[in-house]
């Protein structure tokens, strides 16, 4: 859902001496058909490479110069990076931040903004996100785990079978049946993909990710995938599904 942010910084962005431009974008983000300045800055501890934290956005509007400096709620990690694009649908692009956690999960760390009318309105937030999209997920007997979500109504199973004796035997007696109650998880968000979903007006969509584990981080089951489009207030899922890792092939002929 938009949330429209009441204050603003507005004039000449000045920063300090240890503060690095982690990435820098050019579009008409505002819509007055003047090309405007988005800029990320962070602090980039001595000896930390790509790591930065206190990662700031800062839009400089192409004709009067002046700036809007917004101060993001999880603001340190990898890579940080900028994308405009045209995700509302209005012809104007919006400001995609991507960040990366480098934690054991894959975490990452998104945000999204439109500037229309210098109006600075947040369009997507990741701990949102991840406060919505919950999974549980637990071990069914016969070989099957079950990933669903009582709040989002959607149920799904996928077939472990494929993993071995050494990792059923764990779980399941020789019989299918369970030894006893047993759960995975459902990640938070780990990877938010633009992805471009009418080629006429180059408007975009965007693809999540959330991995799908068992009992410990490195038994991945499979992936949470959601296609979220933008209905003109906040982004809905149009497509929710999960997908599972390929095995090697058994001839069955």
């Amino acid at each position: 859902m938009y949330r429209q942010f009441q204050e603003h910084t507005y004039g000449n962005y000045t920063h300090a001496r240890n503060i690095t431009l982690l990435d820098m974008k050019q579009g008409d983000v505002n819509g007055d058909g003047i090309i405007d300045n988005v800029y990320l800055y962070g602090n980039k501890p001595e000896g930390t490479g790509i790591f930065a934290d206190n990662i700031t956005l800062v839009i400089q509007d192409g004709l009067s110069n002046q700036s809007t400096a917004v101060n993001l709620q999880n603001n340190a990690g990898y890579n940080a990076s900028l994308f405009l694009a045209d995700f509302s649908k209005d012809s104007i692009p919006d400001i995609l931040i991507s960040i990366d956690s480098r934690g054991s999960g894959g975490y990452g760390i998104f945000y999204m903004y439109s500037f229309k009318n210098n109006i600075l309105r947040e369009m997507f937030d990741v701990e949102k996100y991840n406060q919505e999209y919950k999974f549980n997920v637990n071990y069914e007997d016969f070989y099957k785990v079950s990933v669903g979500s009582p709040q989002l109504n959607v149920l799904f199973t996928i077939d472990i079978s494929y993993k071995g004796y050494d990792y059923l035997s764990q779980f399941y007696y020789e019989n299918g049946k369970l030894k006893q109650p047993t759960k995975g998880e459902v990640l938070a968000l780990g990877a938010l993909y633009p992805i471009v979903t009418n080629e006429k007006r180059m408007s975009y969509d965007l693809l999540a990710f959330q991995r799908i584990i068992g009992t410990f981080n490195a038994d991945t089951l499979g992936y949470v995938e959601n296609l979220l489009t933008w209905n003109g207030t906040q982004f809905t899922s149009s497509r929710l599904s999960v997908a599972i890792l390929g095995t090697n092939l058994i001839s069955l002929y």
